[in-house]
């Protein structure tokens, strides 16, 4: 898979359909392979945390999650044409489960948002197989493994914050049977109910983060940092 790297952080140019056939093949070869979503802010904070940038480099699939990495890919000339999100790519990776038969665990967030979470996907999937579930307030890391482990489950979504969850993957991959890793934030709190997405029709004209901001107005710093972090695709372009 193509990859640019943007402000130092690789993201992989890749859609949806060509993510899904890699994952799939990953799993027929017993590959363990780890997906992170990148945004502007993980970027700008790559920028000033060396460790930060290794670990979001050291991912099989860095996925374009915002639309601010869609355009500094167009500002440089890239070839990212659209956002795959954090969530969509769960959803996705949910489906596959559901028609091909992967078994999948549930780490991380609120013991009653995790189990929502794993409810609403058992309806929405009628064939999905949920083999596990732990919220994200087990400290116990040894009784972890082992439930994962002992479900022998293909597929993890661990909601632990970021990069709360991606260090977590990276310390424990080679110790439990999953193959595919995906850190998904606050996707079991969307997936709950508990959060609301904005309507489909700004999420395909990439202006989710407005809707967020209506929602959140105190969100207005973290988009301040969107045009700084644009500003700085396009300085180092021309520079």
């Amino acid at each position: 898979m193509n990859k640019e790297t943007i402000l130092g952080v690789n993201v992989s140019v890749t859609s949806y359909e060509e993510l899904k056939k890699c994952v799939e093949e990953d799993i027929k070869n017993n590959k363990k392979s780890f997906i992170v979503a990148i945004n502007p802010e993980k970027i700008l904070k790559a920028r000033e945390e060396e460790k930060l940038k290794d670990l979001l480099n050291s991912a099989d699939y860095q996925i374009p999650d915002g639309i601010g990495v869609v355009y500094a890919s167009k500002l440089k000339k890239g070839k990212i044409k659209s956002r795959i999100t954090g969530i969509d790519c769960m959803e996705m990776l949910c489906r596959e489960a559901n028609d091909k038969g992967y078994k999948i665990f549930l780490y991380g967030a609120k013991k009653d948002i995790i189990k929502e979470a794993k409810k609403r996907l058992e309806e929405k999937f009628e064939n999905i197989k949920i083999v596990g579930a732990i919220d994200g307030y087990e400290k116990n890391n040894d009784k972890i493994i082992k439930e994962i482990n002992k479900s022998k489950a293909d597929i993890i979504f661990v909601a632990l914050g970021s990069p709360k969850q991606e260090n977590w993957i990276l310390e424990n991959k080679d110790k439990v049977c999953i193959k595919i890793f995906q850190g998904v934030g606050g996707s079991f709190d969307v997936i709950s109910g508990n959060i609301k997405r904005a309507p489909i029709w700004m999420q395909k004209i990439g202006l989710e983060w407005l809707y967020r901001l209506i929602k959140e107005p105190k969100r207005i710093f973290r988009q301040i940092k969107l045009v700084k972090f644009l500003v700085l695709v396009l300085f180092k372009r021309n520079s």
